[in-house]
């Protein structure tokens, strides 16, 4: 939370713990002989994003821990499972999009995994979305790479109108063939895709793109709380930020001061961001 908006929630609303393994019961299976595409993690980010492959012609199966998540995804048009292992077991490419890398890791390799026996193996690409720190980036793909599955880290900037508008930006680890694989599912989701380098790279460039988004983020609340104690019109500062040597990302696309900008979470009572929790890998 942020001192001079105590109530500030920076850019995902925290999810409760992941468990893998609750059960839910399957619903209709695709009939087509088109391979869906796996998606876990149908949240804030990943749900919008899980749509636009959705949008894109893509047959989607999904798991999340959040039973509201799944009636969404399933009203979209996408096929609720009840385990990663069923996400698994049913795409041989699977996107992840979880709040931290425990939660990663327990969908990898925990009870019903996507690593475990009878999922992902021999030719499955499976592309993390989540921000997480790059050793875990290199443990995921030490794992998969162990049962013949190729892995790419791929954290994304944007924030969720990004992820809803299809423009996100992907910061991709990983070896160039796989990348290359998963940037014909990524272009439908994103307008940019940046190859890093190695296994753990997307995740170190993504840390550092959330560094420098919190500095400026706190930086543009401190200037708006500045004007108010002088009286000067948040929008009329907003404004000169944004044509002046304070220009960010954080005060022209997403202005954390409430009144300023439409469609951001600073409209919604901070409701939709993402939390600081997150920001603290």
């Amino acid at each position: 939370r942020c001192g001079v908006f105590p109530q500030l929630v920076l850019v995902t609303m925290m999810r409760p713990a992941l468990f893998v393994g609750t059960r839910r019961p399957a619903m209709r299976f695709f009939s087509s002989d088109v391979a869906p595409l796996g998606f876990i993690g149908l949240g804030n980010m990943g749900g919008p994003m899980a749509r636009n492959l959705l949008k894109a012609g893509h047959k989607v199966v999904g798991f999340d821990v959040s039973p509201a998540n799944l009636d969404s995804f399933a009203a979209a048009g996408g096929q609720p499972v009840e385990s990663p292992l069923a996400v698994a077991a049913l795409a041989k490419t699977v996107v992840t999009m979880l709040p931290a890398g425990s939660h990663v890791l327990e969908v990898y390799n925990g009870q019903d995994g996507l690593l475990s026996d009878g999922g992902a193996g021999n030719g499955s690409l499976l592309i993390d979305c989540s921000t997480c720190e790059p050793a875990i980036g290199k443990q995921v793909a030490a794992l998969a790479g162990q049962r013949g599955a190729a892995t790419v880290d791929a954290p994304v900037s944007g924030g969720t109108p990004a992820a809803e508008q299809a423009s996100l930006t992907f910061m991709v680890g990983g070896p160039e063939v796989a990348v290359k694989q998963a940037e014909l599912i990524l272009q439908h989701m994103g307008k940019k895709v940046i190859h890093c380098g190695d296994a753990g790279m997307g995740q170190a460039a993504k840390l550092c793109n959330n560094l420098v988004l919190g500095i400026t983020m706190a930086g543009v609340c401190e200037g708006h709380a500045l004007a108010g104690r002088f009286g000067l019109d948040q929008k009329k500062l907003a404004e000169i930020l944004n044509i002046s040597s304070g220009r960010s990302w954080s005060s022209e696309l997403y202005n954390p001061c409430p009144g300023v900008m439409e469609g951001v979470p600073a409209a919604r009572g901070y409701t939709g961001g993402f939390a600081c929790d997150l920001i603290v890998k």
